[in-house]
């Protein structure tokens, strides 16, 4: 015989007699015993839990000190949603055989599920020592650890069940709600440290970002700024921001006060080029700042496709495909650098290659444009949908 598992609920129902030691008894109460286990596992087994119920409870009568029968009764209360009374049977059978890792398990279940969270999580726990591998108790202990706030301790065990089952989206979307959870944590420490510090400021105006509240982004970056002028980053980030609207007086201003205090730093580089790479000056212009940002970051992929395209207004072909077909390997579905590409190919007299990217340009195109056409059908739809 083996014992209950404990999260598949109902299943085989088993008493181990030979595993666990009884109080002295006649052979007739043992021949009674087991009569009524194979009754009870019977009524179980063709869902009348009732009938089942009855069995185990008069076992219990016959044999206070078997402990799988509390384990076995437990289960049952617990499938019938009756958490209450299977906590009290499982908390009896462990008073008895404290070593019912099941019984742990089913009991801690059963707290969870009646939202008592503290008195749950230390059977949990002593379930999982028991059995390391036991995923179902394991995500319960989570949902307890999150409930009483204890998000450290459940990002560990997520991080546990994510290696053990690596394909499990679910697993991997509880571990992310835990880390914002954690982010939420610490920026608010943040903000109750003192409201009105860079950090503070800069918390508030990537919140705004990320809602698409740009002119209160805007309003936050500065204040950081005031606070903090010669931090480095703070100007980068404003002008970032500025670069992602296209205001491109204002983001030039921010980046070369960013140079000024942070002279290496490469994406400020590229972004002063790409600036005037998007207004049409003088390529040379443009040419020394994207230059200067390979200089420091090699591998920066947008600034080798920027200077591709330099190159070509400067008519050094020859020079420009290498950082295009580098550019077009680190993002092959980039329309507008496979256009690049064959213009380059077919100044340097290589048709074949140059038909062959403008066929590639022209289904990407084809895709995004259809995606576009998509996606404009589908707000249409929902607003006649909202009217």
């Amino acid at each position: 015989m083996v014992l209950y598992s404990a999260i598949r609920v109902i299943g085989v129902l088993a008493i181990c007699l030979n595993l666990y030691p009884l109080a002295p008894q006649s052979s007739a109460s043992e021949e009674r015993i087991e009569a009524l286990y194979s009754e009870a596992r019977s009524a179980a087994a063709a869902n009348d839990f009732s009938t089942a119920t009855a069995k185990y409870q008069e076992i219990l009568k016959l044999a206070p000190r078997l402990g799988p029968a509390y384990n076995n009764l437990g289960a049952l209360y617990f499938k019938q949603g009756r958490y209450r009374e299977a906590a009290d049977v499982l908390q009896r059978g462990l008073k008895i055989d404290p070593k019912m890792s099941s019984a742990s398990a089913l009991l801690g279940i059963s707290l969870s599920k009646m939202g008592e969270y503290q008195e749950a999580r230390p059977h949990l726990e002593a379930a999982l020592k028991a059995n390391p591998s036991d995923n179902n108790a394991e995500l319960f202990l989570v949902n307890d650890l999150t409930k009483l706030g204890d998000f450290e301790a459940a990002a560990s065990h997520l991080q546990q069940l994510a290696k053990r089952q690596p394909r499990d989206q679910h697993i991997w979307y509880l571990l992310g709600r835990v880390y914002m959870q954690l982010s939420e944590q610490a920026l608010g420490k943040v903000n109750e440290i003192d409201p009105n510090s860079i950090w503070a400021h800069e918390v508030s105006a990537e919140l705004m970002e990320s809602m698409k509240n740009y002119d209160g982004a805007i309003v936050e970056w500065k204040k950081a700024i005031e606070v903090a002028p010669r931090q480095p980053g703070v100007h980068y980030k404003l002008g970032d921001l500025y670069w992602s609207l296209s205001q491109w007086d204002n983001a030039t201003e921010q980046f070369q006060q960013e140079l000024a205090i942070d002279p290496g730093n490469c994406m400020t580089e590229w972004k002063l080029g790409n600036i005037l790479l998007q207004k049409s000056v003088e390529p040379e212009q443009a040419f020394s700042h994207v230059e200067k940002a390979l200089k420091a970051c090699s591998n920066l992929m947008e600034a080798r496709a920027d200077r591709g395209r330099l190159l070509l207004k400067l008519h050094r072909e020859p020079e420009a495909i290498p950082d295009l077909q580098a550019a077009e390997k680190a993002n092959p579905s980039e329309p507008s650098t496979h256009f690049l590409l064959a213009q380059a190919y077919r100044a340097t007299g290589k048709g074949p290659e140059a038909a062959a990217e403008m066929k590639l340009f022209s289904e990407l195109e084809g895709k995004a444009r259809a995606a576009t056409a998509e996606r404009a059908q589908q707000v249409i739809k929902n607003n006649e949908s909202a009217h």
